[in-house]
């Protein structure tokens, strides 16, 4: 199951207790639907659960059946239709509208009083018309719907409820989206989806430590290269110096920093320090390491 699917799983858990409320989740879905026109109101989903809800919704917010209980089609999409005259008028007047006008439909905000309201509008519309992507690949949540104004009126009212949603048009439809990973997980649980957007939360948390780990891993691969290289040149300029019989014209403490070098060409200068007896600090044997580099370059090259 895909999350955008698990999301709406969630969601129709909400209660139908509250009409007002079923009625604003009712014009979301509405609005949002396959199609709503004075001819015909057709909603279309893959979700089994919202399928599930669609009769009881209907039933609680207009008194009305669907003209037919839809069967699963081979695209396994669940069709919900009502062309019934009565049935359409029953719905328009509910949510405001009036069906012997010609105009394009917009978002009855007398219906969206209240703050639960608003929530349950929004829900009814992500259910007919929204998808999520899984957060695990990238963060995108998006309303589409057919009417212009709708979209626009519901950015406006996302925007009156605190968040920052665009707009663009895509294929004839206004698309209301998100990629702001916290303004889709507070919306989420806006629309009755926390466990959603602790999920969102957690995919985040894994991609900052793993990102986290790969800089780790990258730095230390990095610093190792660098170590490698220092103690190649290190090794073989002290080879040189031996091989000259300068080496062992130098002062003890010299001697001795040539020497551990050379046996243990591994270390990096901080571990190496720790071998001396007493140890040395690491600025101490850079210190050392320096004048033995600087004594090959002025007498070998």
């Amino acid at each position: 199951m895909s999350f955008s699917s698990e999301v709406k799983k969630e969601l129709c858990k909400a209660s139908l207790r509250e009409k007002d409320c079923a009625l604003a989740e009712c014009c979301g879905v509405l609005l949002y639907a396959g199609a709503f026109s004075s001819d015909e109101a057709r909603i279309v989903t893959e979700s089994e659960e919202f399928a599930q809800r669609l009769p009881k919704l209907f039933q609680k917010s207009f008194g009305v059946k669907f003209d037919l209980l839809p069967e699963e089609n081979t695209a396994g999409k669940h069709i919900f239709r009502i062309t019934d005259g009565q049935k359409l008028q029953t719905i328009w007047q509910a949510l405001g509208y009036d069906m012997t006008q010609h105009f394009a439909l917009h978002l009855n905000f007398g219906l969206l009083e209240e703050d639960a309201c608003r929530a349950a509008y929004l829900r009814g519309a992500f259910l007919a018309g929204g998808s999520v992507t899984d957060p695990r690949k990238r963060y995108h949540l998006e309303f589409s719907t057919a009417h212009l104004q709708v979209g626009r009126e519901t950015e406006a009212l996302l925007r009156d409820v605190g968040f920052e949603p665009k707009n663009v048009l895509r294929g004839g439809n206004t698309v209301t989206y998100f990629k702001n990973s916290a303004n889709i997980e507070d919306l989420l649980t806006l629309l009755g989806a926390p466990s959603a957007a602790m999920e969102i939360m957690s995919a985040k948390v894994e991609k900052s430590m793993r990102n986290t780990v790969n800089r780790r891993v990258n730095c230390d691969a990095a610093n190792l290269e660098k170590t490698v290289a220092a103690s190649g040149a290190q090794v073989e300029a002290l080879t040189r110096l031996t091989d000259a019989g300068i080496l062992k014209t130098l002062s003890p403490e010299l001697q001795e920093v040539a020497v551990a070098r050379l046996l243990q060409p591994e270390l990096s200068l901080s571990e190496l320090a720790e071998t001396f007896d007493p140890p040395l600090t690491k600025s101490g044997l850079n210190h050392r390491m320096r004048k033995l580099m600087q004594l090959a370059k002025e007498n070998l090259s």
